[in-house]
């Protein structure tokens, strides 16, 4: 492959997974991780006190629908016993929009009132020292909208309805929005930090007033505010699962067991805190236990006051990155052990949730799934694209093996694994056979060379054919002789008697094959064939860039030269063959009156004659 095609695959597997990720698909799944994963509970600094309308309150004042302003105006009125022991900040998470008129009456409470008095009460109460933020709540939809250019488009974040405290109350108090906003998976893990009115009006939310106000009452500088997007959103870190701050019930606000003093110079909000009121969400917090909303207001004023703030790295940036980290990864993976990529996969995963908590802790939020995932579908991608490869590698080695030697012996090496042919060259114990045609140069001088091809092909594909049929090794092709060896790669049982076969095959088929031949071409050749047994050197002999399986030593040259001495249609073998073959053969023994170039008198050759 070359390197160019190389890299386009690599680029076109980790721009995919890129944009994978960029589809949203995963995004779920990436923000309920990232949720339990970055989001850790820490104490908070005790300023921020909750006065819940809980089960309690309920129980004692009566139902909420029936209640009247003048509940909320007495609590006002008890927290605000005097300027002494009043708190920095009120926050009502209520919302007064219109007038009611109506009266009930518990246990010496009025949870009513008539002909709009509990509106003044509770305005009067809400003015006496400027310390309360009213709440107003605005409805978002799609409208049209003009640009700067003149041009008209669909907002689809616009304000289609605004709900404010009523007019008197609206005049004494403060005003933040209340609006909770969640996330497309129906978790609540933004605020909104403002809203912006028709009119051109910037309404803060109810968190940032209160902490503005807090501030302005300590004589503390106002704090930075957060990183929001362009419709106002920032990403807020909660301080703890619901339930973590203290909650005290409005009833016991109202009944004066709770002293005045006790919330003199704090923060108190006060709001629903109960199931059956419907002010809960879920959130990054805790997926499974609701938070109720004052509790929302509280997390996020707490995060104002310490400027703990975190900024969301945009998508773009990080698919960026991505792609060029995956693409090192995948550098990486490409054709390597199993081991070893399997390692740069841990490891990759592991300092990318490393990585992120570092990230968050220095206040930037990344894609927690992002990278991990992206790294093992390539890691999985390039494991079953390199078993591929190794199986079509195998396949290949395996056809082009089998031309060689025989196919119970591939599958007995490939079963073996790499042992069975180690690099480089292994003394044993083999037979080794060398066949030659005879008279093929001088016939080769009077025919075509199409036919003497055709005749070439004849005779070394029966010579193949009887090799690998004995089960032996088909070492190499000279011209028109062959050499092949028994015993090797793997051991084989009476490998000698394999060998003498083979020979014998050869012998026999080639009187068939030429009568054949002298019938269509007027020409017939035969074999000289040599056979001697003993120890060789086997392996891979060669250099790094070419190497052949084969045999080399003293055994293999006198196999040579016993072919070379043999008469056509005549197989001579060695009496350290004669001998292991026994008595199953019948031989003529030629003594030493055959000269082998480089033996040493008295080395006896015998001619085979039969099989038995």
């Amino acid at each position: 492959m070359g390197k160019y095609r190389k890299f386009l695959i690599m680029a076109l597997a980790a721009g995919l997974v890129t944009a994978l990720m960029a589809s949203g698909v995963l995004d779920y799944a990436d923000l309920a991780v990232s949720d339990r994963f970055y989001q850790s509970r820490s104490a908070s600094d005790g300023e921020i006190v909750l006065v819940g309308i809980d089960q309690k309150a309920l129980e004692d004042i009566g139902p909420y629908s029936q209640w009247g302003r003048e509940v909320m105006a007495a609590a006002l009125a008890a927290l605000n016993e005097s300027e002494a022991c009043r708190p920095a900040v009120i926050a009502m998470d209520v919302l007064y929009s219109g007038e009611t008129t109506s009266v009930k009456e518990k246990n010496g409470m009025r949870a009513g009132e008539t002909d709009g008095a509990g509106d003044a009460h509770l305005a009067e109460e809400a003015g006496r020292y400027g310390n309360v933020v009213a709440a107003c709540a605005a409805v978002f939809g799609s409208s049209l909208a003009e640009a700067e250019t003149g041009e008209y488009y669909l907002d689809s974040f616009s304000v289609t309805a605004f709900d404010a405290p009523y007019e008197a109350l609206g005049e004494a108090a403060e005003q933040g929005h209340i609006n909770a906003m969640l996330d497309r998976d129906g978790i609540l893990r933004h605020h909104l930090l403002e809203i912006g009115l028709e009119d051109g009006t910037r309404v803060p939310s109810l968190a940032l007033k209160t902490a503005e106000m807090y501030r302005e009452y300590h004589g503390m500088e106002q704090g930075a505010l957060p990183p929001a997007d362009a419709r106002g959103f920032w990403y807020l870190p909660f301080c703890g699962v619901p339930g973590d701050m203290e909650a005290i019930s409005l009833s016991d606000v109202l009944s004066g067991k709770v002293p005045a003093d006790y919330f003199a110079g704090k923060i108190v909000l006060i709001g629903p805190y109960a199931a059956g009121l419907q002010d809960s969400y879920l959130t990054a917090a805790d997926h499974a236990a609701p938070m109720y909303g004052m509790e929302f207001q509280a997390n996020a004023i707490q995060v104002l006051l310490w400027e703990d703030y975190r900024r969301e790295v945009p998508d773009g940036i990080q698919l960026t990155a991505l792609f060029f980290l995956l693409l090192l990864a995948l550098a990486g993976f490409w054709k390597r052990k199993v081991r070893l990529s399997t390692g740069l996969w841990l490891l990759l995963c592991a300092g990318a949730a490393g990585f992120c908590r570092l990230m968050y802790d220095r206040g930037l939020v990344l894609h927690l799934l992002w990278i991990p995932l992206g790294v093992t579908a390539l890691y999985v991608g390039c494991i079953a694209f390199n078993y591929m490869q190794a199986s079509l590698e195998k396949r290949r080695i395996t056809n082009t093996f089998e031309r060689y030697v025989a196919p119970e012996i591939v599958r007995e090496i490939l079963r073996e694994g790499t042992g069975g042919l180690e690099l480089g060259g292994k003394l044993t114990r083999i037979a080794v056979l060398f066949v030659d045609v005879r008279g093929f140069t001088p016939m080769s001088e009077r025919l075509k060379p199409t036919q003497v091809v055709e005749i070439l092909n004849c005779y070394l594909s029966l010579i193949s054919d009887c090799i690998l049929k004995n089960g032996g090794t088909l070492d190499k092709f000279v011209g028109d002789a062959a050499m092949a060896f028994w015993g090797a790669p793997l051991p084989q049982e009476d490998y000698v008697m394999h060998a003498l076969k083979a020979a014998a095959d050869m012998a026999e088929g080639s009187r068939a094959l030429s009568q054949e031949l002298l019938k269509r071409y007027g020409r017939t050749v035969s074999f000289g064939i040599g056979v001697h047994a003993g120890e060789a050197v086997v392996g891979n002999i060669g250099s790094a860039k070419r190497m052949d399986y084969t045999a080399i030593g003293d055994t293999v040259n006198t196999a040579a030269r016993l072919e070379a001495n043999a008469p056509a249609g005549t197989i001579y073998i060695s009496r350290a063959v004669a001998d292991e073959a026994g008595e199953r053969i019948r031989t003529t023994s030629l003594g030493d009156t055959v000269k082998l170039k480089g033996k040493k008198e008295g080395f006896e050759v015998l001619c085979l004659e039969e099989i038995l």
